[in-house]
This record gives C-alpha cells, structure tokens and sequence, in this order.
C-alpha cells in the first residue's frame, strides 16, 4: 500500500480517538468547573481521557513515519468533525443543518490540502539547536496565551493547539531518527527531543482541560487551527517539505485553508437549537446551555385546556 495513504488511514482512526477523547475532557470540565491539576488525577473520568489521547497520539506518531508533517498534521482538523456529532449524541439532540455544512466545508477545505500536500515520506529531522529554538519559542508564545485575562478559553485552546503542534513535529523528528539505522537508536538528539516531545504534550493536553471550561464547539476549533498551522510551519520552514503544483498548488492549498477555517468557524459558533414544543407537551421547550451557564428560572403558565391549573415552563 502506498505510504501516504497508510499515514492517511492512521491519521483517521487517531483523530476520531482524538474527538473521543476531548468529549469526555469538556464533560468533565463542565461539571467539575473549579477543578484544579490535583483534583483531576484523582478522576478515574480525566485518566480515560488521557488514554484515549495516549491512544491517538501513538496512531498519529506512526503516521508521521508513513506520511509528511504537511499531510498527516491537517487531518487532526477531522476530529472536530467526529466530535461534533459525538458531542450531539451524548446531548440526546441531533447535529443540526449549519453543523453539516461546516462539517462539509472542513472536508472539502482538506481534501484541497492533501492534494498539494501529497509529498514524499520524510526523511529530514530538526538539529539540536532547531528543536531548542522551537521549543523555545513556543513555550514564549504559550505563556504569553496562558497569561490571565479575557476570554481564557480561546486562549488557552490557542495555546493548547500550538503545543500539540510543536509536539507533533518534534516527535517526526524522533521517529525518524530513532528509525535511522546510521546512527544510535538512543543518541543525545533522540532522547533530549523525546523529553520535549513530552514536556509539550502534556501542557497541551492541560490547557485543552482548561480551555474547556467554556464549551467544546470554540476551543476545539481553535485547537483544530492552531495544531496544523505550527506543525506545518515547521514542516515546510525547517524539514524540506513542499507544497505539490507549484504556484497554482499554493493558490489550492490556500482555497481549502480557507474553506476549511470557515467550515470549523461554522462548527464552532453553533449552538444547539431549542426543541419546539408539541401537542403531546405544549409548555415543554429544551434549551441548550453551554457548559457552566445557569439554569432558567421557571415561569407559571396556564397549562392548555385547564386556565385555573399552573404548570412550571421555561421561558
């Protein structure tokens, strides 16, 4: 099987482990608002999650051995797409119409990445001093994000997306190393990236904890931009990737960009719609509430048919 379409194919299972996996981080975040680092080791709830990302980040690091950073990294915008109507589904409501729509936007949009995109395996790696600059870098960019302020969540969910990033790129860097039979399996550059690969993992999956706080639609399609915008930066910057076509596949790639940022936009200003009400319950509407919201207060309407009974409804 062609080595491109085996990252492809990996690249798809991790990123609906990925979906799976950020489901269950903003229910925990929505019920538990206020919970620290501490509090969430001790959930059994937060170590599930944490597997299935293990999980997908170990498909995603075997596709980066099959498939160019610039390939495998714009597919982790799929796992918006898969949480979207996991998302639905354990809210007992259906995706709606402007949901699809950003769903098929999002594909469209990648389905132009890949064309331009579709290079050779890898087979150069990040030097010492390019991983340490890059980290270094990042880490600037994600303190600067993680500062307190308005509108933490888009923020940390940025920050989140360029760690996950710079993670994603480093450990090509690893993976293909370690694979290089010229040289030790276990040499300083290996072990040193692997510990930064590491160390930018789990601050990414942290903030995205965070980040959830506010809801899953927004900082997940923050997550979705920022992780392949820095992965592919990387990519084509400092390991010799390039765009297929020439200028007219730069033109393509940045069409799909386009269409696939205004279909994750659309994903993520969605809110789900209130049920209308039936004859079987004429005062019953279901409103969606984003995550750490208050409730409605009821309101005392005369139930139909019976002007002198009161029933609790929602406005």
């Amino acid at each position: 099987m062609n080595a491109v379409l085996i990252a492809v194919a990996l690249s798809l299972v991790s990123a609906v482990a990925y979906a799976s996996a950020a489901v269950a981080q903003e229910r925990l975040a929505s019920r538990s608002p206020g919970s620290g680092t501490l509090r969430l080791l001790g959930s059994g709830a937060w170590w599930w999650s944490v597997g299935l990302n293990a999980s997908a980040a170990l498909l995603h690091i075997v596709a980066l051995r099959y498939g160019p950073l610039t390939v495998v990294q714009p597919l982790g915008a799929l796992t918006l797409v898969a949480a979207v109507p996991m998302g639905a589904r354990l809210a007992g409501r259906r995706v709606s119409a402007v949901e699809w729509k950003g769903t098929a936007l999002t594909l469209l949009g990648l389905g132009a990445i890949l064309v331009t995109a579709s290079g050779p395996a890898p087979d150069d790696v990040l030097s010492v001093p390019e991983a340490l600059a890059v980290a270094g870098a990042t880490a600037a960019l994600v303190g600067v994000l993680s500062r307190p302020g308005a509108r933490p969540g888009l923020r940390h969910a940025t920050a989140s997306g360029l760690a996950s990033g710079v993670a994603s790129a480093l450990t090509q860097t690893v993976t293909v190393a370690a694979t290089d039979r010229t040289g030790p399996v276990l040499s300083v550059q290996v072990v040193g990236v692997a510990l930064l690969v590491a160390a930018f993992a789990a601050g990414g999956l942290l903030l995205s904890q965070t980040a959830y706080r506010g809801g899953l639609g927004g900082p997940l399609a923050m997550v979705t931009l920022a992780n392949p915008l820095a992965a592919a930066a990387i990519g084509l910057a400092l390991l010799g990737e390039r765009l297929q076509g020439g200028p007219a596949g730069v033109l393509l790639a940045l069409a799909g960009a386009g269409l696939a940022s205004w279909g994750v936009v659309l994903l993520s200003r969605t809110a789900p719609a209130a049920a209308p009400a039936d004859d079987d319950h004429p005062v019953a509407v279901v409103l969606a509430l984003e995550p750490g919201s208050a409730a409605p207060e009821p309101a005392l309407v005369p139930r139909p048919h019976d002007p002198g009974h009161l029933t609790p409804a929602t406005r």
